[in-house]
């Protein structure tokens, strides 16, 4: 069922990005989404960037519906359904992080509940340029190891985050690797990880309507990613032809991935 918030906070991450806080009762876990209306607009559905009673969505522009919420005042009133979808297994104690540009957004909080666990995180944090880099100081502030990468090398190592996975691997033991990004990026990290015995939990983030199986509209082979995900272990997107390759658009037609 929706509920009615008002927006209690509002907070410029990078310059194309911003974190829309709200409080919410409504339990929650790493890993997890929910569909975010806003009056007189579409419903969305959006990764939460904070999972406590005060929640949090962190938005990205990449259309007109999410540059209307980037614009959205505190005061502001907001439906949300949800959350949907599982979450992140937190039972590895070290675990290397990679996040591709707004994919940060979902494996903060992850890495946030690992560590207050006892766990250990380093985080390969990916972006084009040093100013979008998505919560470099959130991941340290939690005691995470930071390793950033930018395509034009304003920060960090100079290229693709998926290039720091290897040499990361090669030299640190994990338990498990936990990536949100493209999924071109997310087959990469897959790649990097293989004959390591490190096993792949990744988040896909697929366009979605219903949040409840019905629509179709997030289909991956055999899955619904809104219920049987968005978090999957590598071995079973392994054999989703599609994965990195095509995804339906919001008129559910197939386009490249």
């Amino acid at each position: 069922m929706r509920r009615i918030v008002p927006v209690s906070g509002r907070t410029v991450e990078t310059p194309t990005t911003v974190t829309l806080r709200f409080e919410d009762a409504r339990p929650a876990a790493p890993g997890q989404f929910v569909m975010l209306w806003i009056p007189g607009d579409d419903e969305i559905p959006m990764s939460l960037s904070y999972v406590g009673s005060s929640k949090g969505v962190t938005v990205k522009v990449m259309g007109p519906t999410s540059r209307h919420i980037q614009e959205i005042a505190p005061g502001t009133l907001l439906g949300v359904r949800g959350p949907y979808g599982n979450a992140f297994e937190l039972t590895p104690h070290r675990v290397l992080v990679v996040a591709g540009g707004s994919g940060a957004a979902v494996l903060a909080p992850a890495a946030e509940a690992l560590r207050a666990r006892g766990g250990e995180v380093e985080v390969a944090l990916g972006a084009t340029r040093a100013s979008e880099l998505l919560f470099e100081g959130r991941f340290a502030a939690m005691g995470a190891t930071v390793h950033p990468a930018t395509d034009d090398g304003s920060r960090g190592a100079r290229g693709f985050v998926t290039e720091l996975v290897g040499p990361l691997l090669a030299r640190g033991r994990f338990d498990a690797i936990w990536t949100c990004g493209p999924e071109v990026m997310m087959q990469k990290v897959i790649a990097a990880a293989q004959g390591t015995g490190v096993p792949v939990v990744c988040s896909v983030e697929r366009w979605m309507k219903c949040g409840l199986g019905l629509c179709d509209a997030c289909a991956l082979g055999p899955y619904h990613v809104c219920v049987d995900g968005p978090v999957f272990p590598a071995e079973r997107l392994g054999a989703v032809p599609e994965f990195g390759r095509t995804k339906h658009d919001a008129a559910g037609r197939r386009v490249p991935g």
